[in-house]
């Protein structure tokens, strides 16, 4: 048996799709997004370094996770529990002021105004400490909390980007949420039996997770586009994808011949 990745790719109109590669290297990064990126545009990861690679390498911005700098915090509270907790709660900071985003369900324009007042004032502070710390040259270097520190120090452009874009989390979370159902099911995943049938998993897991994202239900969706994309145009194929299904087709879906007896059913005894 071999064993394979799913490099998940999320796009900023919360479309979802999962790629099958056989391995993480830093080539199958530029099979998936390509060589020729958008104008301007962003690519926000949970910190792998052949992401920051292919970042560098094409010239364009790389957003990181603060979610990922405060996992490297938590696995160094046992053996520094003080100084740890000061950085975790520093963190805690930033994502107060995300909830805060949240709860008031700001524009664009107030949340960077926002970000810019209270949470760069944080982040600032925070990598001031991390410099005092290295600073101090206390910690062996197999310490996790000199770990942690040096993950937060190599990353502090990536991880500051989002103050500056409103376009951007904080972290990838939602992406980490969306990927579950891929270790979820990962026993089920050892049964592909073919790297074909891997890629076929990734398929149909991108569409089962682009409906949830967008509020459809999976089984309205997929009984319409089965029937539906037999004589819809090869050109106009994209049109079936989930968000654009949405707003083309989902107020009248075709239903299954189940869905009329049933129906019928119902009236019936009504």
């Amino acid at each position: 048996m071999k064993k394979g990745q799913m490099w998940p790719v999320m796009g900023e109109q919360d479309e979802i799709c999962f790629l099958f590669y056989p391995g993480r290297g830093g080539q199958y990064v530029s099979e998936a997004l390509g060589e020729k990126p958008p104008d301007k545009a962003v690519l926000h990861t949970d910190g792998y370094t052949v992401y920051a690679k292919y970042a560098q390498r094409l010239g364009i911005t790389h957003a990181q996770c603060w979610a990922h700098c405060r996992r490297e915090f938590i696995n160094a509270r046992d053996i520094e529990p003080e100084r740890a907790e000061e950085a975790l709660q520093a963190i805690a900071g930033l994502y107060a002021v995300e909830r805060e985003i949240r709860e008031l369900n700001l524009d664009d324009q107030t949340k960077l105004a926002l970000r810019q007042d209270k949470a760069k004032p944080i982040a600032e502070r925070f990598f001031k400490w991390v410099d005092k710390q290295f600073d101090r040259q206390g910690f062996l270097p197999s310490s996790p909390l000199t770990k942690a520190l040096a993950y937060a120090r190599e990353r502090r452009e990536g991880l500051t980007v989002y103050l500056d874009d409103s376009a951007v989390a904080i972290d990838t979370n939602a992406i980490e949420r969306a990927l579950r159902v891929i270790p979820m099911g990962r026993r089920n995943w050892l049964f592909c039996w073919t790297e074909l049938g891997a890629h076929q998993v990734g398929i149909m897991q991108s569409l089962l997770v682009t409906c949830k994202l967008h509020e459809i239900d999976p089984y309205e969706y997929l009984v319409d586009v089965l029937q539906r994309i037999s004589e819809h145009p090869a050109s106009q194929v994209h049109e079936l994808t989930p968000r654009r299904w949405k707003q083309l087709f989902a107020d009248k879906p075709l239903r299954s011949d189940l869905h009329q007896e049933n129906r019928a059913v119902n009236n019936a005894a009504g």
